[in-house]
């Protein structure tokens, strides 16, 4: 049962890291639209769906089976998890800046520039070479 569970976790990792560096890249051309434009309201569904359908889920099963391998797995005393739970919190918590920046665009009331989620985009692919490295190379 642990492959199996590990499997689905890797696959909804997969999932919510391709939403969470996808994400601010529709940020960013979401930035050149004219507000209330055909484009800017594309924009606005592919935002939405994509934090709805894809990432949200696929953050939500992500903990849950990490944590059933954590504790499965023994790896509750071991420091590296600590680090990457620590990482994962950090990206749990920007999944929950960028549903606020989906409503922020949905509302015409983003006062962010591209720069910014640039920025942000860069910070995600941080976040997950950091967590990718604790869990394979489990440094201590």
């Amino acid at each position: 049962m642990y492959l199996w569970v590990k499997a689905f976790h890797i696959v909804a990792v997969i999932a919510w890291m391709a939403g969470m560096l996808y994400l601010p890249r529709l940020f960013i051309y979401h930035c050149d639209a004219e507000p209330g434009s055909k484009q800017s309201e594309t924009f606005k569904v592919m935002e939405r769906r994509l934090l709805r359908i894809i990432m949200t889920p696929a953050m939500v099963i992500t903990w849950l089976f990490g944590l059933w391998l954590a504790v499965s797995g023994d790896w509750l005393a071991n420091g590296w998890l600590h680090y990457k739970l620590l990482l994962v919190v950090a990206m749990s918590t920007l999944h929950g800046l960028f549903a606020q920046w989906v409503k922020d665009f949905a509302a015409e009331k983003n006062s962010r520039s591209t720069k910014f989620y640039r920025i942000v985009n860069e910070l995600v692919t941080v976040l997950l070479i950091a967590i990718v490295i604790l869990a394979v190379v489990k440094p201590f």
